[in-house]
C-alpha cells in the first residue's frame, strides 16, 4: 500500500490551505486503489493475536497481517480471548500484540487468555515460535505490564522466542515498526514462491501517514485526516457543567467536524492535539537559560526552540532518562539515591506532582539543549470519550472533560489538554483532533438488549453517546445509568437531559450516588450492591454491562461490585462467578472505556 501524500505541518501554507491541500492530495489518491498482494495457497500460516483496550494494538495486529501477506505468509488476525480458536498448541508462529490497562493488567479482550494461559493446567507450548509486542505508557508503573507477563509465561511453557520483547511508549509508531522490521527477518522463509521475509520490503508502513486504523474502506477525507494529520476543527460551545460550590471544572465542548470528512460512532474516542501553556514554557527557556529563538530541529525539520517545547515536547511529565541524568549529575539534591532498584516505590512518590522544570531546578547549571532535548518525550494526542451520537448531532462531536488544576511543590499545574482546551481554544482558534476507533466499546447491536452503564463523573460522557444513539434508532432495549460524583446541586452532569429521558422512561433506571452529601461516602458500586436482585435478573435477561472512568479505583471497585452481585444475587461460588464475568467478557456483553 503507497503512503497518502500529504503537506508537513513546516510547508509555508496556513492551516486552512494545507487541510485544503491535503483533502485534494488525498482524493487523487484514492482514486488508485492500494495493491496488496494475495498469499498463495501454500503459504505458510501465522498467527496474530492482540490484546487491545482502545484500538491501537488491534490496528497494529491489522496492519501487521497485511505486512505478512505481502512477504508469503497466510495471516490469521484473532483477539487473545479467541485463544480456543486460534489453537496454540497446534500453532507453529505466533505475533502477540498487547497494551496494558490499569497497573500491569491485561485489556479486556486478554483477561480470559492470562487465565488460560497462566493456570496449572495450561498446556506446554514446546512446538511454538513467539514474538510478543508491548504498548504502554512509562508514565505508569509497570510499563507494558501486560506484554512482560504473556513473554514469561509464554516462555515457561515452553515456547521458542524469536524476537526479544519490543516495549512502546505512547508515541508507539516508530518503535513499532523498528520491531517488525527486525522480526521479518527472523521469521524465514515462508515457502519456496513466497517472498523471502528478510528482503528489504518497504510497500507497506504499519501505520503509513494518512491512513485510519479503523476497519473497512475509508473515504479521501478520512485517509487525509487522521493521527498523522489532525483535522485543525473549530470549538463551537465551551460549557461549564458544574455549579457554584462544586470543587471540581467538568466542561461540555461542542466542536464542528464540517469539512473534514471524519465520521464516528458511539463508543469512539476523539484525539485532541495539545498545544503546551505558555507560562511554562517561558518558564522552562528560563531555566535553560534561552531566547526561544535557537533554531532546533524537530524530524528533519527546523524551527525556533519556543515552538518545539510549546507543540511538539512533552514538558509536564519528566521521562525516566531525564530523572536519572539529573540523579546521577545532583549529588546534593537528595535524588540520587532515589534511583536505587528497591527505592522504586519511593521515587515514584517523588516523582509525582513534578513536571520537567522541577527536575532541570535541581542541578547547579542548565543542561546544553544538545543533551536536554533528546531526554524529553513527544507530546502525544490525548483521546477522550466521545458525548455524543453523529446521528443526534451531525456534523459535530462533544466531549466532557474535566480542566484539571492544583498546586504541587509551592507552584501551580495545569493538565496539558484540558486546560488547553478550557482556556486558550475559542471560535477563532483551531483544535486539531481525530478520531480513534473504539473497536468494540459499543451498543449492543441488538437493540432489544437490556444495557447497564456505570459512569460516575466524566465517565458519564459515552454514556450520553449510547442513551442519543438508542434515542435515535428506536431501540426498545431497557437503559439503565449508575451514575455518582460530589454534591448533587453542584456535581449533577447532564442533570436535564437525563432527568427528561427518566420521566419518558426511555432511562428506565437512574441510580445515583453523590459521597458527599451526607456523612458516609457512596460510590456507585454501593449502589450496584443495593440493587444486586434486580442488575442481576437484567444480566440474566442478557444485558450488557458497561463501565467508563478512573482505571485504577473506580473500575476495580464496579468490577467487584459485580462479582459480589453475581454471588449473592446469583447464588454463585466466587469462581463460579469469576467465570459468570468470564463468560460475559468473551461475550462481549461487558466492555470497558477505563483510563
Amino acid at each position: 500500500m503507497n503512503p497518502v501524500p500529504f503537506i508537513p505541518e513546516t510547508a509555508p501554507f496556513t492551516i486552512e490551505q494545507r487541510a485544503w491541500l491535503n483533502g485534494f492530495l488525498a482524493g487523487l489518491h484514492s482514486s488508485a486503489p492500494a495493491k496488496i498482494t494475495a498469499a498463495p495457497k501454500n503459504s505458510e500460516p501465522l498467527l496474530i493475536l492482540f490484546g487491545s483496550q482502545t484500538g491501537s494494538a488491534e490496528g497494529l495486529a491489522k496492519k501487521a497481517a497485511k505486512e505478512s501477506q505481502v512477504r508469503g505468509f497466510a495471516p490469521k488476525v484473532l483477539p487473545l480471548n479467541d485463544y480456543e480458536a486460534a489453537n496454540l498448541a497446534g500453532t507453529i508462529k505466533v505475533i502477540i500484540i498487547s497494551s496494558t490497562w490499569g497497573d500491569g493488567e491485561p485489556p479486556d479482550n486478554a483477561v480470559n487468555f492470562w487465565n488460560w494461559v497462566n493456570a496449572e493446567s495450561a498446556p506446554r507450548l514446546e512446538q511454538l515460535q513467539f514474538a510478543v509486542l508491548g504498548l504502554g505508557d512509562k508514565n505508569y508503573s509497570d510499563f507494558c505490564g501486560a506484554a512482560k507477563k504473556f513473554d514469561a509465561r509464554l516462555e515457561a511453557l515452553g515456547a521458542k522466542r524469536m524476537q526479544p520483547r519490543g516495549e512502546c511508549d505512547a508515541d508507539y509508531e516508530t518503535t513499532a515498526k523498528a520491531w517488525f522490521d527486525g522480526l521479518w527477518g527472523k521469521l524465514g522463509r515462508p515457502n519456496a514462491n513466497g517472498v523471502q521475509a528478510n528482503e528489504n520490503h518497504s510497500s507497506l508502513s504499519l501505520l503509513p501517514p494518512g491512513e485510519s486504523q479503523g476497519e473497512g474502506k475509508a473515504s479521501p477525507a478520512t485517509l487525509a485526516y487522521d493521527k498523522s494529520n489532525p483535522f485543525p476543527a473549530r470549538l463551537l460551545k465551551n460549557i461549564l457543567l458544574n455549579q457554584p460550590g462544586s470543587s471540581k471544572e467538568v466542561r461540555h465542548y461542542e466542536i464542528s467536524l464540517a469539512g473534514s470528512g471524519l465520521s464516528y460512532e458511539a463508543g469512539d474516542a476523539l484525539g485532541i492535539v495539545p498545544v503546551n501553556c505558555p507560562e511554562l514554557v517561558d518558564d522552562l527557556l528560563a531555566a535553560l537559560k534561552c531566547a526561544g529563538t535557537e533554531t532546533v530541529k524537530i524530524g528533519g525539520a527546523e524551527m525556533p526552540l519556543r515552538d518545539a517545547l510549546t507543540r511538539h515536547y512533552e514538558i509536564t511529565k519528566p521521562t525516566s532518562e531525564l530523572i536519572a541524568l539529573v540523579g546521577e549529575r545532583g549529588f546534593a539534591n537528595g535524588l540520587s539515591p532515589l534511583l536505587a532498584p528497591d527505592r522504586r516505590d519511593d521515587l515514584k512518590r517523588w516523582v509525582f506532582g513534578r513536571d520537567v522544570l522541577d527536575v532541570i531546578g535541581l542541578l547547579d547549571a542548565p543542561l546544553s539543549l544538545a543533551e536536554f532535548l533528546p531526554l524529553l518525550r513527544k507530546l502525544s494526542p490525548r483521546l477522550y470519550s466521545i458525548a455524543s451520537s453523529p446521528k443526534a448531532h451531525p456534523g459535530e462531536v462533544h466531549l466532557t472533560v474535566s480542566a484539571v488544576r492544583y498546586e504541587s511543590h509551592g507552584r501551580p499545574r495545569k493538565g496539558v489538554a484540558s486546560t488547553f482546551l478550557a482556556d486558550r481554544v475559542d471560535g477563532a482558534e483551531f483544535v486539531k483532533v481525530f478520531v480513534q476507533p473504539s473497536h468494540g466499546f459499543r451498543p449492543p447491536s441488538n437493540g432489544d438488549a437490556p444495557m447497564i452503564m456505570v459512569g460516575p463523573g466524566t465517565g458519564i460522557a459515552p454514556f450520553r453517546a449510547f442513551l442519543e444513539e438508542r434515542q435515535a434508532t428506536g431501540a426498545k432495549g431497557k437503559n439503565w445509568l449508575f451514575f455518582g460524583d460530589q454534591k448533587r446541586s453542584a456535581d449533577f452532569l447532564y442533570e436535564e437531559g437525563l432527568t427528561v429521558w427518566q420521566k419518558n422512561n426511555f432511562l428506565s433506571r437512574l441510580d445515583l450516588a453523590f459521597s458527599r452529601d451526607q456523612a458516609e461516602k457512596i460510590y456507585v458500586q454501593d449502589r450496584m450492591i443495593e440493587n444486586a436482585a434486580e442488575l442481576w435478573s437484567w444480566l440474566e435477561a442478557g444485558a450488557h454491562f458497561y463501565v467508563c472512568g478512573d482505571a485504577s479505583r473506580m473500575a476495580k471497585d464496579v468490577d467487584s461490585a459485580l462479582h459480589k452481585v453475581i454471588e449473592t444475587a446469583g447464588g454463585k461460588s466466587a469462581d463460579e462467578a469469576k467465570a459468570y464475568v468470564g463468560k460475559l467478557k468473551s461475550d462481549k456483553r461487558y466492555q470497558r472505556d477505563v483510563y
